[in-house]
């Protein structure tokens, strides 16, 4: 056979077992599709009849509820739903997916678990397993908060990934050189203005106006964190620091639309502080979300904080942006893995060889 009439034939061979390897992927080293979607949809893989009963209701009112501390309401997720017969090759590469699974016999409680890449790369599939549909009912109203922020920390770790790459080299620098700090911020943010341990970075736009500030003060103990405390140094610094183009004017906290509690950032103790900022004697203001932590080299307290004035949008989407990055912000003694704990156990991926395997019961 000649060399010609060779080559003809490997390739006449090789090109269908390359698209096969690309449609459904191979044993050894599967290729898969990247996840699609916007950030924060989420598709719902349950039987319809169970979609529309009780059981289904009360997922469906966890994933339907409204993004904490915004002016007006405005979604948390984007919800759809299939049934399990309808799942196809293209429902499957859905970036976040919550299978549900409804059987007595494999499973005794309910509990939840996640795979990363299951179908597609850069997706989230969340698993809830439970015994009947009464237990997934009482699962959903008993952990909902877990669930939603699972969901929110997901989309917030592929936020930090992206902020990792491309970033603010002002909002860097000025965390670096002023608390020696590293920060990552929405690169946009090339305005700024700085001052006695403060700096404040942003977009400066007249539309979508989307804002960093950091700043710092000696921790004094305990009380340091409460939440009188915490807003009342928020007004002194942003009075002082941002004040508005006529005398009278400077950026207030709307106490009465604020929460402050305590979260875990990178395994430390951290306050999150989030509700509503407004321009004393002028008609502005928006959402703000806040971190506070304590460089305990230094013994002071930093915080750094992401707020909009966006009266034409939305606002779901640019206070989240800059909510995933105060998770960058790297104390002087800090080095670690920016991964937010999303709280959920991890089900590691299993091989092919492994997935050819029956399942064992649970």
């Amino acid at each position: 056979m000649s060399h010609k009439n060779m080559q003809s034939l490997i390739g006449s061979w090789l090109l269908p077992v390359l698209l096969a390897c690309l449609l459904t992927g191979c044993k050894k080293g599967m290729i898969y599709p990247t996840a699609s979607g916007r950030p924060y949809e989420v598709l719902v893989v349950m039987p319809t009849a169970m979609w529309e009963a009780p059981a289904g209701r009360a997922l469906f009112a966890v994933l339907d509820t409204d993004v904490p501390g915004l002016p007006q309401a405005e979604r948390s997720f984007r919800i759809s739903q299939t049934d399990p017969n309808h799942f196809s090759q293209t429902m499957r590469i859905f970036r976040n997916i919550i299978q549900v699974n409804i059987d007595p016999k494999q499973f005794s409680q309910t509990r939840m678990k996640f795979m990363r890449d299951k179908y597609a790369t850069d997706q989230i599939v969340l698993t809830i397993n439970a015994p009947s549909e009464n237990g997934l009912k009482e699962f959903c109203e008993t952990y909902r908060q877990d669930i939603v922020d699972f969901l929110t920390r997901s989309e917030m770790n592929r936020l930090v990934k992206l902020l990792e790459k491309k970033h603010s080299k002002v909002a860097y620098d000025l965390a670096w050189q002023m608390f020696a700090c590293k920060l990552f911020a929405p690169d946009e943010l090339k305005s700024y203005k700085k001052a006695k341990d403060f700096f404040w970075a942003s977009n400066n736009t007249a539309t979508g106006m989307v804002n960093i500030c950091m700043y710092s003060y000696p921790y004094e103990g305990p009380e340091t964190f409460c939440k009188e405390y915490i807003l009342q140094k928020r007004d002194s610094v942003m009075k002082k620091n941002l004040p508005g183009e006529q005398p009278g004017m400077y950026v207030q906290t709307d106490s009465l639309y604020t929460d402050v509690k305590p979260i875990v950032v990178h395994n430390g103790y951290a306050m999150e502080t989030r509700g509503l900022w407004y321009m004393k004697n002028y008609m502005m203001g928006g959402p703000f979300v806040s971190h506070s932590r304590v460089d305990m080299e230094t013994g002071r307290v930093i915080v750094v904080e992401g707020f909009v004035y966006a009266p034409e949008k939305m606002k779901r989407g640019l206070i989240r942006r800059l909510e995933g990055s105060l998770y960058t912000l790297q104390l002087p003694s800090e080095q670690y893995n920016m991964e937010i704990n999303t709280g959920v156990e991890e089900e590691k991926k299993p091989t092919a060889d492994a997935a050819e395997k029956p399942a064992a019961k649970r």
